[in-house]
């Protein structure tokens, strides 16, 4: 919602807009984009009444904000509608759907289309380092979206993908989530074949050749031409990659075109993961025009997203990276490309199970198993969290901690920390300012304990 108002913004409308509990980067950006932000969702704020309000699938009845809308008339548009009627109509929209590796996915083909010279419009769910914004109007045609499958507002349950109507689209992966919404993965499949029944017989879907799930959607029925991608080789994959270098964190990778080398990429991302969302964005890049070779040079000097193994700070020999990842599928392979990346230094994973599907519980059984290649875990437990944490903690053995209170966390976290060691913290929100909280408490020196041998 914070990409539309920047895209409405630029597009020549005065934009404000409520929410609560904003945090960086998306509050940065708005006040930098001189947006007018409200805390909460009184109705107060429809005086002076607006000519449209682009409703958020975060409201539902009962609000006052949504009651008065209602009940005044004025005119509403879910966030997609809106862009779809606004923005998209007249543009090659480059969708980039799937459970995971969709905003790194999307940030990638946005920054080889902006590399490659035409300046594409983009709206995507995190910030990509290269642009310091999450979206942008840009020049026609080409627009590059994040392609969620989740539903739309409280007036409209389809998928906010299929509003988007993509001329080329990517197809990352499929697994259950969202299960507030969805009650299995058949019905997550299900949304997926009407997101490729908008896809045109002149464009292109790219899709992972590894994910079965992915193919049992499309067996449903496709209507367009198709090109597979995978990380490693699967007999039906287009474009494959492998390691390169010397190295086995993926950093640097040789791109496969039906099995011949293409070049090879070198940059700062780690991760198989990583590799396979730049096989999908240099396939999507050359459906609009962009060479094999111009793409590779682009990912060179790609410099990574926001929140996606993010760098926060060093202190005392100790690293804290902020990270996304919120599914057992995302959490195990960050651990793993950080592994790959550090060898046996020790890994600290920090969770916090804030997504409504991990709230639900959904995860639980497989969450211990996504954190087993960290040398150890610390989980928070609010007494809201809807679930009892101790069969994971237990799981986790003398790895695994459990705090449900954040000062506390931080204070506790940094008192085990040791120089060399590695803190990855994972949340798809704030969580609570631990970041911030983590490093000041590193840096007032608490009982640092001695580098492991």
């Amino acid at each position: 919602m914070g990409g539309i108002a920047a895209i409405a913004r630029a597009a020549g409308h005065r934009v404000t807009g409520s929410d609560r509990n904003v945090y960086p980067p998306m509050s940065t950006q708005l006040e930098a984009l001189g947006i007018e932000l409200v805390e909460g969702y009184d109705a107060a704020q429809l005086d002076p009444a607006p000519d449209v309000v682009v409703v958020g699938n975060v409201m539902t009845r009962g609000q006052p904000v949504i009651e008065a809308l209602l009940d005044r008339g004025i005119p509403y548009a879910s966030g997609p509608e809106w862009l779809s009627r606004e923005v998209l109509r007249d543009r090659w929209v480059l969708a980039v759907a799937g459970t995971h590796g969709k905003t790194t996915t999307s940030s990638l083909l946005a920054w080889i289309l902006e590399h490659a010279g035409l300046q594409p419009g983009f709206l995507i769910g995190g910030v990509p380092a290269n642009f310091a914004t999450s979206a942008r109007l840009g020049a026609a045609p080409f627009f590059v979206i994040e392609a969620d499958e989740y539903d739309t507002a409280f007036f409209d349950k389809r998928a906010k993908f299929v509003h988007y109507r993509p001329r080329t689209l990517i197809l990352n992966n499929l697994e259950y989530d969202h299960a507030d919404i969805y009650p299995d993965v058949a019905a997550i499949e299900r949304q997926f074949h009407h997101l490729v029944r908008t896809v045109p017989g002149g464009g292109r879907i790219i899709w992972n050749a590894a994910d079965e799930r992915l193919q049992e959607t499309l067996a449903m029925g496709c209507w367009t031409p198709r090109e597979s991608f995978a990380g490693h080789a699967v007999p039906q994959a287009y474009w494959t990659g492998r390691a390169a270098g010397g190295v086995a964190d993926f950093s640097s990778f040789e791109v496969l075109e039906q099995g011949r080398p293409r070049g090879t990429v070198q940059w700062d991302l780690i991760g198989a993961h990583n590799m396979e969302n730049a096989l999908a964005a240099i396939a999507a890049a050359r459906h609009v025009g962009v060479t094999v070779e111009r793409s590779i040079e682009a990912l060179h000097a790609f410099a990574g997203v926001a929140r996606r193994m993010q760098l926060r700070g060093e202190i005392n020999g100790v690293r804290v990276y902020d990270d996304f990842a919120h599914h057992p599928t995302a959490i195990a392979t960050t651990v793993d490309g950080l592994r790959r990346r550090v060898g046996s230094t020790r890994i600290v994973a920090v969770l916090e199970p804030r997504s409504n599907t991990m709230r639900m519980g959904v995860h639980r059984d497989s969450l211990a198993g996504s954190l087993a290649g960290a040398d150890e875990v610390w989980l928070y437990t609010p007494a809201d969290l809807g679930w009892d944490p101790a069969p994971v903690l237990a799981a986790l053995g003398g790895r695994g901690h459990g705090r449900s209170d954040v000062a506390v966390l931080a204070r506790d976290l940094a008192q085990t920390l040791r120089p060399g060691d590695h803190a990855l913290i994972m949340s798809n929100g704030g969580f609570g300012g631990l970041h911030g909280k983590l490093l000041t408490e590193l840096a007032r020196g608490r009982n640092p304990q001695p580098e492991s041998k």
